[in-house]
């Protein structure tokens, strides 16, 4: 049994319950306080590393979203401005066309000419309408500089001064850009 005892303490030789031991818990307790707080501030670096990283790349994100935005509006004006100009000359046509149907011959014959040519008017007014072009409302309306263009101003005792005595030449809008102003004459 005395042999077990010594085995016992041969495997065991830094167990003791000397005082020296309790001096290196408390010695090593600082260190670990210390490495602690390194830990902590690198974590807090690196959380603040991570929210800015995060924040330039939401700030990013939002300009890319505000470049397609503008690219796609930019694109539908460029194709606004290209319909606009092949439809402008279209408009020419339109006004001749409304020409002829004010001056419609009442004969057989020529009445149904005027028929023929009402078709392609309408046609035509068909195609301006599913490309959103639409008429600017001119007729004894008030005067707009910016959808009308005055040909001459005159005295009219059946309107108000500034409005709209009669529509030379309609105008024309697609979308929101005037194609083409209405020409008119104005109260004086």
């Amino acid at each position: 049994m005395a042999e077990e005892h010594k085995k016992r303490e041969h495997k065991h030789p830094n167990e003791s319950h000397s005082p020296v031991s309790g001096d290196t818990e408390e010695a090593r307790e600082p260190e670990q306080v210390a490495q602690q707080d390194d830990l902590n501030a690198e974590l807090e670096k690196v959380r603040n590393e991570s929210r800015e990283y995060f924040e330039g790349w939401q700030r990013e994100r939002a300009d890319f979203v505000n470049y397609k935005k503008r690219i796609e509006r930019d694109q539908i004006q460029m194709a606004q401005a290209a319909n606009g100009t092949i439809i402008k000359k279209y408009l020419v046509i339109m006004d001749d066309l409304e020409r002829a149907l004010k001056n419609r011959p009442v004969e057989p014959e020529g009445a149904q000419w005027a028929d023929g040519i009402e078709l392609i008017y309408r046609k035509l007014q068909t195609i301006l309408e599913n490309e959103n072009v639409k008429r600017i409302p001119a007729e004894e309306a008030e005067f707009d500089p910016n959808i009308h263009e005055a040909i001459s101003h005159e005295d009219s005792p059946d309107h108000e001064s500034g409005q709209v005595i009669e529509v030379l030449q309609q105008g024309y809008i697609i979308g929101d850009r005037v194609l083409r102003p209405a020409l008119v004459r104005v109260a004086k």
